[in-house]
Order: structure tokens, then sequence, then C-alpha cells
């Protein structure tokens, strides 16, 4: 028996748009929209498909969503551990020119053992750094803004004791303030530094233990994929942890600033400006980059802020020291080094 039609069936990833005016047998074929399927000839509707999965090319099936997180396997995660293993070997290569050559003014200046300490907390900031990469677990949450901040608090705490030192050493050579240098020496110095990374410990102590951050499965950023990132759980516990750090940097900036033109030829106070300088213009630029960033970008966001800071206090700090004991050492002289 013939059959009047309208509109033939509509196949498998689309669905029936009835036309207005017209009899049912009359409509359009629409297809699904993204995450949404239909597997059955002359389906009226399209079905969302469950969390995990998303719609294939044809929209007739649901198929499970890839999975996107900083690897240590794609480019970006490559560069960015090749970077931190980088930073880290050539902290180590400069202590060990430092222990090597300990005897020296230009090492002995101003405190070697700070200088020490500084490098183990440099070294410590680009190991930090590869606890972002790699897929998010409970326990790599937790440690990765606990050793950003405790890492980057004890190497700016290092730099800010290493200013005063400047600025004590010299205000005690006048005279009547001799005895200035006794009331901030190596046992104050070592005590400084603690005192102010223990700041930063109790931050993250009360953070962690109040709303720690938590490993999370992100749908909504790019429908196919589900993008693995941390939450950081409490936003006052981060904004305290980089508000703590840029408060230190922005001390030890201003006082290594006023001291910048005390008269040495080597005046680490100048080399410490600069550097400041570097760590607070990456540390400003990373906040809009990183609310603005989507999925895994966020997290290489935060890891390229930590190792180009890194790099710029390794650099800034130590290339001017490693110049004279390495190609200069005619110069490695406290005359030299007190020279007007």
């Amino acid at each position: 028996v013939p059959v009047s039609v309208c509109t033939a069936e509509c196949p498998p990833g689309t669905r029936k748009a009835i036309k207005k005016g017209l009899p049912v047998c009359c409509f359009d074929c629409l297809p699904c929209a993204e995450g949404e399927f239909s597997n059955i000839t002359g389906s009226s509707k399209c079905h969302r498909c469950p969390p995990e999965f998303w719609s294939n090319g044809l929209r007739t099936a649901c198929v499970p969503r890839e999975v996107e997180y900083l690897s240590f396997n794609d480019t970006m995660g490559i560069t960015l551990t090749t970077v931190a293993v980088f930073g880290a070997v050539t902290t180590a290569a400069v202590a060990v020119v430092f222990v090597h050559h300990r005897q020296t003014p230009v090492v002995k200046a101003n405190n070697s053992e700070l200088s020490f300490m500084l490098l183990l907390s440099l070294k410590l900031c680009f190991l930090c750094s590869l606890v972002f990469v790699g897929q998010p677990s409970a326990w790599s949450c937790r440690v990765q803004q606990a050793a950003f901040g405790i890492s980057f608090s004890l190497c700016i705490s290092c730099i800010l004791v290493k200013t005063i030192v400047v600025l004590v050493a010299f205000r005690s050579a006048r005279p009547g303030s001799a005895a200035l240098m006794k009331w901030f020496g190596p046992g104050q110095q070592r005590g400084s530094v603690l005192f102010f990374t223990c700041v930063q410990v109790m931050i993250c102590a009360v953070w962690l233990s109040l709303s720690p951050p938590l490993p999370n499965r992100n749908f909504g950023i790019q429908g196919s994929k589900v993008i693995l990132e941390c939450m950081v759980g409490s936003v006052l516990g981060f904004s305290l942890l980089l508000g703590y750090i840029g408060l230190l940097a922005a001390v030890c900036f201003l006082l290594a600033f006023f001291a910048r033109k005390l008269p040495d030829n080597f005046n680490e106070a100048k080399f410490i400006t600069f550097s400041m300088l570097i760590f607070c213009a990456v540390w400003i630029a990373f906040v809009p980059a990183y609310v603005s960033s989507p999925g895994k970008y966020s997290v290489a966001v935060e890891v390229f802020a930590i190792l180009a800071s890194s790099l710029g206090l390794l650099v800034c700090i130590f290339a001017p020291k490693c110049y004279i004991i390495l190609l200069r050492p005619e110069n490695n002289t406290k005359k030299f080094l007190m020279g007007k």
C-alpha cells in the first residue's frame, strides 16, 4: 500500500523538529548538540551523555572524555621540568663553587652562612615546582602550595636578613656605632630567618588543617575534556600565603633600595634591589595571568612564575660573585671589595 511521506526518517545523531503549520510527517532533522546523542532512526529528542562521557563526532554514541592535566609527557610539562632541573643543578654548582672558595673575601662577605641558606632555599624553590607537574592527588595538592610558600618565604627571609646586615654593617662603621653589629650577629640573623619562615609555616598549617587544597574534576571548561586540577580550598589561605611572600619582598626591596648607593666596590644591596624588582614584576604579572588561564594552563603559569623568579634571584645575586671568584680572582680581595 503506498505511504504518504513528507520527510524521510531522521538518521542517528539527529532529532525531529516539527514544522509549524504542516502535517506531523513533515519535520526537520536537527543534529544533536555537543554532549548529546541519539542512536536510533527517527528519534524525537537527543539524550545528554553522563558526566564522565561526551558525544562522538557523529553524535551517535557517548565516549569517555579525554583527561587533561599538566603532565610530564606533554611538551609544556617537559619544558618546565627541564628548566626546573637545570635551575636546581645550577644552584648546586654555585654551592660547590662557594664551598671550594669559602675562605675568600667574596664568599665570607655579608655572612657566608646566609649565602648557603639562600642557595638551599633556591634549590628547594626549583624542586618544589616539580610537585605541580603530574596527575593531581590529595597529597600533591596539599604539598605543592605549602612547599612553594615555605621555600619562597625561606628564600626571601635570607635575602631580607642579608640586606639588613648590609645596612647594619655600614651604620656600625660610623663613630660611636661599633656595638650595633653585636646586636645583629650570626645568631640573631639565623633567628630572624627562622622567625620569618615560621610565620609562613603557621599560615600553611592553619590553611591545610581547616580548608586544604583538594583534587577536582572540572567538566565545565572544555566539553570533550575533563580537567584534573587542584582547588585551593580556601581563597583566603592562598591569598595570605602570597601576601606574606609579597610583604617580605616589598620590605626587602625598600631596604635594599635605600642601601644601594652605599660606598663599596661590591655593594650587594644593588644586586638585591635588581633581583627584588624582577621578583615583584614576575609575581605582579602572575595574578591576572593565573586568574585568566583555564585548566592546566593556570598550573603552568604558576610553575613558570616560580621558575622565573627563582632564576632571577639566582642570577642577580650570585652571578656577580661567581664572576669575581672564577674570572676575576685578582679582585677577590678585601681591599678591592671595601674600596670606595
